[in-house]
């Protein structure tokens, strides 16, 4: 049986739980996730994660923010006025949409604060500065 390595495709059910136990992803009722091991599509410390393992193979990898989603960068979080808003939007605590930059990119922001002049906006991954532990069970081997 041959161990997964950098370059192969991979597929894996995995849960992703909070530090505190709370699950925040779970593949169990989906089809498992196919991974091209070095591709940088999926978080480096889940791709790194399954490197050695065999098919049939459950693990546990506990991963800092540097090799999840990063760490909480400040300069992502910005105030905008309330009258820049469209019409059409209407803020509330928690709501999530897509902004476009000026360079053409687009990116998701949610709303983390509001008052009657002001609204925050937070560009970081809503798990960014959070440790996670993935378990993973590795199901097939490309």
């Amino acid at each position: 049986m041959s161990n997964a390595q950098y370059g192969d495709t991979v597929t894996v059910h995995y849960t992703g739980k909070l530090e505190n136990g709370n699950i925040f992803a779970d593949s169990k009722d989906d089809d498992p996730i196919a991974i091209t091991i070095g591709d940088g599509k999926y978080i480096p410390g889940l791709e790194n994660g399954v490197i050695g393992m065999e098919v049939g193979e459950m693990k546990t990898v506990t991963l800092p923010p540097e090799e999840a989603f990063g760490t909480r960068r400040q300069e992502l979080i910005v105030k905008a006025q309330r009258s820049q808003f469209p019409e059409h939007l209407v803020p509330a605590l928690g709501k999530q949409f897509q902004v476009r930059h000026e360079d053409g990119n687009t990116f998701e922001v949610t709303i983390t604060e509001l008052d009657e002049e002001t609204v925050t906006l937070d560009a970081n991954h809503p798990l960014a500065g959070y440790t996670l532990t993935f378990n993973i069970h590795l199901v097939s081997i490309k």
